[in-house]
């Protein structure tokens, strides 16, 4: 079982949109949690009911830019990523505490 199960909450504008319009949330996550721990977590972190998770595995991407002392190259981080459903009338409020 996954110690650390939530990484962070993805806010973008792309996951705001879908958060206010289908009760959809998503969050970065351990990449050995499965859907069961993450939807245990976010009930507890958050004190809501959770209808349904999806899970995406992000790839980590080959970046290269030209700076002055030539071509620096890296590789960004793979990731894992979980859309969570919530059920009717519940929402989550990252900015509550701002």
């Amino acid at each position: 079982m996954a110690t650390n199960v939530l990484i962070k909450p993805i806010v973008t504008e792309k996951s705001t949109k879908s958060s206010e319009k289908l009760g959809k949330y998503a969050f970065k996550v351990a990449r050995d949690a499965n859907k069961l721990e993450i939807k245990k977590a976010i009930e507890a972190a958050y004190n809501v009911q959770v209808e349904g998770v999806n899970t995406q595995v992000t790839v980590g991407k080959k970046k290269s830019r030209q700076t002055k002392r030539g071509v620096a190259t890296g590789i960004k981080s793979p990731y894992k990523k979980a859309h969570v459903t919530l059920k009717k009338g519940e929402v989550i409020d990252f900015y509550g505490s701002v």
